[in-house]
């Protein structure tokens, strides 16, 4: 590493935690409404290059709250703009190598922090900068040319805020329509182990990573380039649950890389063997047994969910790479997934999320359920929910109902016969509209009456 870095640089300082007491700046964090980190394929960039638009380290004001914007400009021969996402997504890795600097969380969601020790060290942009550049080279050796640009200015932040979420919606956007049915190979991630030494992220073409920064598409572009790097391919072995998703190759993976602290997951569930999650994840789907539903909560939701609690709180029960039933940190991208939730009956177990993410969800939600979810503008307080649920129709009040009929039964054995015995339980859920649990209560009567094996 570069002698005129005035702090240590090293997986050592990797996990390194800043505390109020020692903290100099904040740099984004859930305070700041703007703050994004970007990564970019340019060829026209100059090497070595670091620009910092606004205030540096030592001008920012001790205690103080700033806009914060990252953008890593990158060019090597061989190599497409669909790594992109991958290149981004170590910005978190190699800065947390930096002492004194402490970086959470990904995409419009960063939180930074840099040590008073450091700054009177002399820590600065720059050497941010070259440190960054020197850890990725050592890492890729197809990279040529790196430049890289921090912002504070809250104007140019604000822009590249802007921008920034145009691109992270058009990556996603490609990765939609794909099914977990179409692909035999899915991936682990690790990156997040310095703070869950036990999670492991698993993702699919209809389960994103918990931070959102990753789809299936990124994972194998960033395994194709780094064979040897956090993110691996490995196969997704055969089916040993369907409606929550287990999979053979998942439990062998999960166990392998848990340090065999977990050995199943169900990848669309969130009871008995949950997907762990780290502490980067974008949002938490809470149990609540008043009205047995679930609710949704994000990062950006200040106030106390309808639980009581806040999204802080519930973050300390979810995350640290442990199996926490009743509690699942995911990406909101998961939530235009066919299989959200499946394992628990999708949106139709949906009974309360903050309104500003119903809405920028909008798209995901069902139509028929889209009103139906009460919001915090309905109320916070859980004893009034079933009520508020009863008055707008929701369907899990209705759950226990479900009655298994006789004309659903024939209806369902003919739908199986045109399809040649070969269906998937969510689209066969959406062409009856039940839930994919109460079609398995239908397949399970099949087979009582001896119709299906």
């Amino acid at each position: 590493m570069s002698d005129d870095i005035p702090v240590g640089v090293g997986i050592v300082y990797e996990g390194e935690r800043i505390r109020g007491p020692d903290v100099w700046a904040e740099l984004g964090g859930p305070k700041v409404e703007y703050k994004a980190e970007l990564a970019q394929f340019r060829k026209e960039i100059e090497d070595g290059k670091v620009v910092v638009i606004g205030k540096d380290i030592p001008e920012l004001g001790e205690g103080g709250q700033y806009p914060f914007g990252i953008l890593l400009e990158f060019y090597g021969k061989g190599i497409e703009k669909d790594i992109e996402p991958v290149i981004e997504r170590r910005i978190h890795d190699f800065l947390n190598y930096v002492e004194g600097f402490m970086h959470l969380n990904q995409r419009y969601d960063i939180w930074c922090r840099v040590s008073k020790k450091s700054k009177d060290a002399g820590l600065r942009f720059k050497h941010l900068g070259k440190a960054l550049m020197q850890l990725y080279k050592a890492e890729y050796n197809f990279l040529e040319k790196i430049q890289i640009t921090f912002m504070t200015d809250e104007t140019k932040v604000k822009e590249h805020y802007e921008w920034a979420l145009k691109i992270y919606n058009e990556r996603d956007q490609r990765v939609r329509g794909m099914k977990d049915s179409d692909v035999d190979v899915f991936y682990s991630c690790i990156l997040c182990q310095s703070f869950a030494p036990n999670h492991v992220c698993i993702i699919s073409p209809q389960r994103p990573s918990l931070c959102g920064a990753i789809s299936w598409l990124d994972a194998r572009a960033a395994s194709r380039v780094d064979p040897g790097g956090p993110i691996s391919e490995f196969e997704k072995g055969s089916v040993l649950d369907e409606t929550r998703g287990e999979y053979s190759g998942v439990n062998k993976t999960v166990k392998e890389k848990s340090n065999g602290t977990n050995d199943r997951i169900y990848m669309y569930g969130m009871f008995e063997k949950p997907h762990t999650s780290c502490g980067c994840f974008e949002a938490i789907a809470f149990y609540i047994p008043e009205v047995d539903g679930i609710g949704i909560v994000d990062r950006h939701f200040k106030d106390d969910a309808v639980n009581g609690l806040k999204f802080s709180n519930m973050a300390s029960q979810t995350g640290g790479g442990e199996q926490t039933e009743g509690f699942l940190g995911f990406g909101l991208e998961w939530m235009h997934s066919q299989k959200f939730l499946a394992g628990e009956g999708g949106w139709n177990r949906i009974v309360w999320m903050p309104s500003q993410l119903k809405e920028r969800m909008k798209a995901a939600i069902p139509k028929n359920i889209f009103d139906k979810i009460p919001t915090e503008k309905n109320t916070n307080n859980v004893n009034d929910l079933e009520k508020i649920l009863r008055e707008k129709g929701h369907p899990v009040l209705s759950k226990k109902k479900f009655e298994v009929t006789k004309e659903l039964k024939d209806k369902l054995f003919d739908y199986i016969k045109e399809k040649n015995c070969e269906i998937f339980p969510d689209e066969a859920a959406r062409h009856f509209g039940i839930d994919e649990e109460q079609l398995m209560q239908v397949i399970e009567a099949l087979k009582k009456d001896g119709v299906l094996e």
